[in-house]
Order: C-alpha cells, then structure tokens, then sequence
C-alpha cells in the first residue's frame, strides 16, 4: 500500500498539476473568450424574465 501512495503522489506531483494547470487555463480562455460576455449576460437575466 505504501509503494501505491507514492506512486500516486508522483503522478499528482507531476501529470496531474500539469493536467490541473491546463484545465484551469482552458477555463480562463473559455470565460473571457470574445463572445461570452453576450451569453453571459444572457443567462443573469434568466430569472428576471418574466413568462
């Protein structure tokens, strides 16, 4: 079991902040993309919008 966590922890060391830091990268590229402050505002207004 010990041989297991520190394989792990290798992994998460090294593979798994870079896959961390790529998707947190990937997030920021996707929020201030050029056309997400149109969808953006789009769905605050949702519960203001009356059926």
């Amino acid at each position: 079991m010990n041989a297991d966590y520190h394989a792990l922890r290798a992994f998460a060391d090294s593979w798994g902040l870079l896959a961390m830091t790529l998707f947190f990268i990937a997030v920021l590229v996707f929020v201030f993309r050029p056309g997400a402050r149109r969808a953006a505002d789009e769905a605050a207004s949702i519960p203001l919008k009356e059926d």
